[in-house]
């Protein structure tokens, strides 16, 4: 998820609410996606989303008279920007093919702890507190023992996991971009912009050098799906993580991130009857405890 760095008020039962919510659509998405891979490959279907939201975005600029084009500076980083996320998403994606959607929602949030680290190093308000330090070390922690778990399940879910893994880290970098060059005065719409149109133009393109399958099987979930991921994940619930971002305060806002790996796994073991041992049971605990920790603010 794009993160932007704003204090308001304190959560109240409706930026609770919703962010329960997104957490939920944030934890399915990659369910989704799994489920209509046997329709479309899984990394044209991360273009396409991110097309989809693309052709939205401008709608929403201009009726919302959002400049998106004017000079301002953030062109190189908003390239940046762009490309990592791109990355992000391909590794995420390819990664589908290979490992459970519930294995690969906890991987990719290791990006909070990363997230830390990297703006601990570059941004000097953004230093570690021993609370944070801890919630780091328990995250790294569960990825290891999730690694460990996925040993089990032989060489296809290693991959699979790692890439969740590069991910991450680039989602990461996405972060410390935004939040350390002048992206981070842009406005949410923009910063959103610049992400998008780079990552439907170029995963449609790593789709074919990967060698997908060029079939596509049109059916009513594969529409429902690409439009689940397209207007309402990357659209709408991004969009609407910049407004609370607006007027609450960020760091309570993201305490709430640790429910979406458990959303993920749910919703992975639920829909996708993808199995769930203690072990994994074990790391989705640490890593949920490690999020926690290191986004919440203390004093």
């Amino acid at each position: 998820m794009p993160t932007i760095a704003l204090e308001r008020k304190p959560v109240d039962a409706t930026a609770a609410s919703l962010m329960a919510l997104l957490c939920f659509l944030w934890g399915l998405t990659h369910a989704v996606a799994k489920l209509t891979a046997p329709h479309m490959p899984l990394v044209l279907q991360a273009g396409l989303r991110s097309a989809i939201a693309t052709v939205l975005l401008l709608a929403w600029a201009q009726l919302r008279s959002v400049p998106l084009f004017n000079r301002d500076g953030t062109l190189a980083a908003g390239l940046v920007a762009g490309a990592l996320f791109a990355g992000e998403f391909l590794f995420i994606f390819a990664g589908l093919n290979y490992t459970a959607a519930s294995r690969m929602v906890v991987f990719i949030y290791l990006a909070p702890g990363l997230t830390a680290l990297g703006l601990h190093l570059f941004l000097p308000s953004e230093r570690l507190s021993s609370t944070q330090w801890a919630g780091i070390v328990l995250a790294f922690a569960g990825i290891a023992v999730a690694f460990g778990d996925g040993f089990l399940h032989g060489r296809a879910s290693w991959v699979g996991d790692a890439f969740g893994v590069i991910g991450a880290t680039l989602w990461a970098a996405t972060t410390v971009v935004i939040r350390t060059t002048r992206l981070t005065s842009a406005s949410a719409t923009k910063t959103l912009f610049y992400q998008v149109p780079v990552s439907a133009a170029a995963l449609p393109l790593a789709s074919v050098l990967l060698g997908e399958r060029t079939e596509i099987v049109v059916t009513p979930m594969l529409a429902a799906s690409l439009l689940y991921q397209g207007a309402i994940v990357t659209f709408a619930s991004y969009l609407t993580w910049f407004w609370l971002l607006t007027r609450y305060l960020a760091a309570r806002l993201s305490v709430f991130a640790f429910l979406t790996p458990l959303f993920g796994v749910a919703t992975g073991v639920a829909l996708l009857k993808e199995p769930f041992t203690v072990t994994f049971a074990g790391a989705v605990g640490l890593v949920g405890a490690g999020i926690f920790l290191v986004n919440r603010r203390t004093g």
